[in-house]
């Protein structure tokens, strides 16, 4: 019988419709391993992951700091280490707290009760379509303060650049993600080109350094990386939230008490995240649990895993939805986090409370089918229909 370790493949369709049980058996038996496939050595603990997560020094986010090249357009907020990335971080999150993120997830919850009222009249629809796909869109361009790009195009750019993450995996998936980004930058540059009405971009714009070719290059590609991040993530995370909620309805009407709104989305995403896990690469020797990591070699933080760590959360298998404190995962830890979390929890807890609200029912219309994607975990299609 294959060992725990070779029968984790992250693309594996068993381990796709629910890792949790795999994982968990690694946490046990094998909390830090390595993954021929991945080249890597894969945390499972939570403390691990939150270890490697928080030494900058020990462990490189950007890989030109162990002998490693990155292409011009991947250079962004994301492919820096503190402090060097201190800078560009700062300028984005200034302008994030600067936009009234209330009235954003107002414009969110309007918007789905509009879509949800026209499903409510239709048979079987898909969440991702016709509802995670459309949300995700509208609130991070509504956050940026830029107009929204038509929703199927957009997503099939998207859908290519989330691909080729997986890159390590599937070479195959590394040319057309390059593509994608290409084309996702050509549309930022219209958006810097352009006037803009108010928001985050027209902000970071009028603060961003004007003279130095570098700076310039690192802002319009973290514009990119937000925009596609925050989509990506907040698309995949709608998905899976809903079909929480479907395997647990009860969920939903307790969420009906805005005091257990927020700690309740937090949950929701905890319990079932979209990011799976994150690189980083050795400076030097070390070591983690009974491996020795060798100077260069990759370590995989594995978000999934530690968030169902019962050593940081207790009951870590069941939905607790006033669970306080929650340091989830995610949407990955510290200055390499997703910088669109706070929107993607604000257009989730739109989401929640439109569901809540709406007089007709939402109800599972068949199995859900996974994309075949390792670092972000998502729905291909959800099919649903409500009922009044």
């Amino acid at each position: 019988m294959p060992s725990v370790t070779d029968r984790y493949d992250p693309l594996d369709a068993q381990v796709l419709r629910d890792p949790y049980p795999l994982l968990a058996e690694l946490r046990r038996t094998k909390p830090v391993f390595w993954h021929e496939g991945m080249g890597s050595w894969v945390l499972t603990r939570y403390a691990d992951c939150v270890r490697v997560l928080r030494d900058h020094a020990l462990f490189a986010r950007d890989p030109r700091r162990t002998g490693g090249t990155v292409p011009e357009p991947s250079l962004s907020v994301q492919t820096l280490d503190p402090p060097q990335q201190s800078r560009v971080r700062s300028l984005f999150m200034t302008a994030l707290r600067a936009q009234d993120l209330a009235a954003i997830e107002e414009r969110a919850r309007r918007l789905v009760v509009r879509q949800l009222d026209v499903l409510a009249g239709a048979e079987q629809f898909d969440v991702v379509a016709e509802l995670a796909v459309p949300l995700s869109v509208a609130v991070v361009a509504d956050l940026l303060g830029v107009e929204p790009p038509p929703y199927a195009e957009f997503a099939a750019v998207s859908d290519a650049i989330m691909r080729s993450m997986d890159g390590g995996l599937d070479p195959s998936l590394v040319e057309p993600g390059r593509i994608a980004r290409q084309r996702l930058s050509e549309l930022v540059d219209g958006w810097f080109a352009a006037s803009s009405r108010p928001g985050l971009l027209e902000r970071v714009r009028q603060a961003a350094p004007g003279a130095d070719p570098m700076a310039r290059l690192y802002v319009k590609n973290t514009a990119r990386v937000m925009f596609q991040g925050g989509y990506s993530t907040m698309a995949a995370a709608v998905g899976n939230a809903v079909a929480v909620l479907l395997a647990h309805p009860e969920a939903l009407e307790r969420m009906r008490d805005p005091a257990l709104l927020a700690t309740g989305v937090d949950e929701l995403v905890r319990f079932d995240g979209p990011v799976q896990g994150t690189t980083r690469v050795a400076v030097r020797a070390c070591r983690i649990g009974r491996a020795d990591i060798a100077p260069g070699q990759k370590v995989v933080p594995l978000f999934a895993a530690a968030n169902r760590d019962p050593d940081a959360f207790p009951g870590a298998d069941r939905l607790v939805l006033d669970r306080t404190p929650n340091p989830h995962l995610a949407y990955g830890w510290g200055p390499h986090a997703c910088i669109g979390t706070t929107v993607a929890q604000a257009g989730l807890r739109a989401l929640v409370a439109a569901l809540a609200e709406h007089p007709a029912r939402l109800v599972a219309a068949g199995d859900g089918v996974r994309r075949r994607t390792a670092t972000m975990r998502a729905y291909q299609a959800l099919p649903t229909l409500l009922r009044l």
